[in-house]
């Protein structure tokens, strides 16, 4: 599966305020947020559901994954969704190990695996 997903009886804002917190807590900052119902919306577009994206990273391991192969630059950085399915929010992201795949050097899969654990012990204190 090429993503990790979650359940929480949180509202979005809640586990978006809780994300944002745990992820202090491993160095990963929140770059920016982008409200896709609230986008699309602008365009004239109706999601019936709320979509948050949020992209994030930290800079050292960034720098890592960069050092190694400038083509990993393609995934980052990290993001992480929270929306709501079937009235429960649900908070996910691709994992790193899935995405580093694609890049066919098996010299990061040691840091994707690490990152990875560290971005699902966030989720999973989310919620």
């Amino acid at each position: 599966m090429f993503h990790y997903t979650a359940e929480t009886a949180k509202t979005p804002e809640q586990a978006i305020e809780a994300l944002t917190e745990n992820l202090k807590a491993e160095k990963f900052g929140v770059l920016w947020q982008l409200d896709l119902k609230e986008k699309l919306h602008e365009k004239g577009v109706e999601l019936d559901s709320p979509y948050r994206i949020l992209e994030v990273c930290n800079p050292v391991e960034a720098k890592r994954v960069l050092s190694e192969n400038l083509l990993v630059g393609y995934f980052l950085p990290c993001k992480l969704v929270v929306y709501v399915e079937n009235g429960k929010t649900k908070i996910g992201m691709p994992k790193p190990t899935s995405l580093i795949g694609l890049a066919e050097d098996g010299s990061l899969t040691s840091i994707a695996s690490d990152i990875e654990r560290r971005l699902s012990a966030c989720v999973d204190k989310s919620i």
